[in-house]
């Protein structure tokens, strides 16, 4: 006697449930996009080396998800589930990290930590993705995706605006350290929300048990096992992926190579054109203060045009927070909004118009010199990530097989890990050589690579599902 499986409704409640614990994942990535590279100049770093300074979140996400997708396609636990013990395990991990990232006293503890940060989100990412595939409908899937870009918006808007205001009314400069205090508070903030908000998901969102035929597999899998089964398993999807996600992957190299060029070079453009201060300018008022704290005199002029800089240096920092906060939240509003026009217009026209849009709006950023103003691109930029968030995942998951969801949900990760590999590897040659060093030009070229990305998606040609 054999059980048929049954995938049920859910309802909205139930849906937003099972997606919280995405807000404590993307709260870390926010901190990654905005946090993260200021870290580093506020330890000493160039602007050219915060590429390969970067290197541990492709490398973590080229290795771990794939991985930890295949091994959660093989597990069940009557207790546990299937993908829950993976994003529980990441979020404690990531918990510490963010807990001790802000105490760096040296950019190698730095780069330390983030690889660590980096490998416990990737342990939680790929196998939550799974998870709303397991749990949904296909009919649901396309507003359980656009729910995790919801609290996506929502993670990394709590993260981004917690620096902007923790530095206006908490700033100050960590005793000892080159590192603001306020940017303690927003890691200690994430620190929480990370372990918190996956533990309600964990707690309120059974999974689906196998069928008596997916036991029956599961038991021989476990048997016939061996060290190598998850790579072969990787290597054997990736051989035999349909040609969708070969597509995807094309699209994928020009939005993600552009997206790591925006969140590594918008703080440095902003430092240039909203606040005049170069990075020579910043490399040389460090100096000055340094010197200052070693004992040795120097002129009160100096002295004072260095804090002036390094105080603007802090409100650009405190600007990128406020503008990647604006367009998550414009991503909070546009990510359950955009359902109904990919029901009208499909997915894929809808996922063309948003790339296109926000190619457009970020080429205006250098040209802007208002700290208001600024903002008004955040709001393609919001819908734009809305999109990328949810609506690829819903174009392609019908084309994957329910028994490898979480292998293929690793290889998708893939697909945004290897351009970000790349840019880490090459954009610093590419910045210095042919960019002459302006952080203008990267967030120019970012905007094409957006439109690049978009004309690629005319490529794709998904399988029908709602009407």
């Amino acid at each position: 006697m054999t059980t048929k499986k049954i995938i049920p409704h859910l309802s909205f409640w139930q849906i937003w449930n099972m997606n919280v614990g995405f807000f404590g994942i993307q709260y870390s990535f926010g901190l990654q996009q905005t946090a993260v590279n200021p870290i580093y100049t506020f330890l000493g770093a160039h602007a050219e080396q915060l590429p390969i300074l970067n290197l541990a979140g492709p490398i973590t996400g080229l290795l771990i998800q794939p991985l930890i997708g295949a091994i959660s396609d093989k597990t069940w636990s009557p207790k546990w589930g299937r993908r829950k013990p993976f994003f529980l395990l990441g979020a404690i991990f990531c918990s510490i990290a963010l807990f001790l990232f802000p105490f760096s006293s040296a950019i190698w503890m730095a780069v330390g930590l983030l690889w660590i940060l980096d490998a416990a989100n990737n342990t939680a990412m790929e196998p939550y993705r799974a998870f709303i595939a397991d749990k949904l409908p296909h009919e649901q899937q396309t507003f359980g995706f656009q729910m995790q870009s919801l609290f996506v918006g929502a993670g990394i808007t709590l993260a981004n605006l917690s620096l902007f205001i923790f530095q206006k009314y908490l700033g100050g400069n960590a005793s000892g350290g080159g590192i603001p205090v306020w940017v303690y508070y927003s890691f200690f903030l994430g620190s929480f929300c990370s372990i918190a908000s996956v533990v309600w998901s964990v707690y309120k969102t059974p999974e689906i048990p196998p069928s008596d035929e997916e036991l029956e597999e599961l038991r021989k899998s476990k048997e016939e096992s061996h060290f190598f089964t998850p790579f072969i398993e990787i290597f054997s999807a990736i051989r035999d992926m349909p040609k969708l996600l070969w597509q995807l992957a094309l699209v994928y190299m020009f939005q993600w190579y552009a997206l790591f060029c925006y969140w590594q070079f918008i703080t440095p453009m902003l430092k240039w054109s909203l606040y005049g201060i170069s990075e020579n300018d910043e490399q040389k008022a460090g100096k000055i203060i340094a010197l200052a704290k070693s004992g040795v005199s120097v002129a009160e002029k100096d002295m004072s045009w260095a804090k002036n800089v390094l105080h603007m240096v802090e409100v650009a920092v405190g600007q990128t927070g406020l503008m990647n906060g604006s367009y998550n939240i414009i991503t909070m509003i546009s990510a359950l909004l955009l359902v109904p026009f990919a029901k009208k217009f499909t997915s894929k026209n809808t996922y063309i118009f948003c790339l296109c849009i926000t190619g457009l709006g970020i080429m205006t950023l250098p040209f802007i010199k208002n700290e208001y103003l600024i903002l008004l691109p955040m709001v393609a930029l919001g819908i734009g990530w809305a999109s990328m968030m949810g609506l690829p995942y819903s174009m392609v998951s019908p084309s994957i097989p329910p028994k490898k969801r979480g292998i293929y949900m690793g290889v998708i990760n893939m697909m945004i890990v290897i351009p970000m590999l790349l840019q880490t590897v090459s954009f610093g040659f590419i910045y210095k050589t042919f960019l002459d060093d302006n952080p203008s030009s990267v967030i120019i070229l970012t905007g094409l690579l957006f439109l690049l990305a978009g004309a690629c998606v005319m490529l794709m040609k998904p399988k029908a599902r709602n009407k």
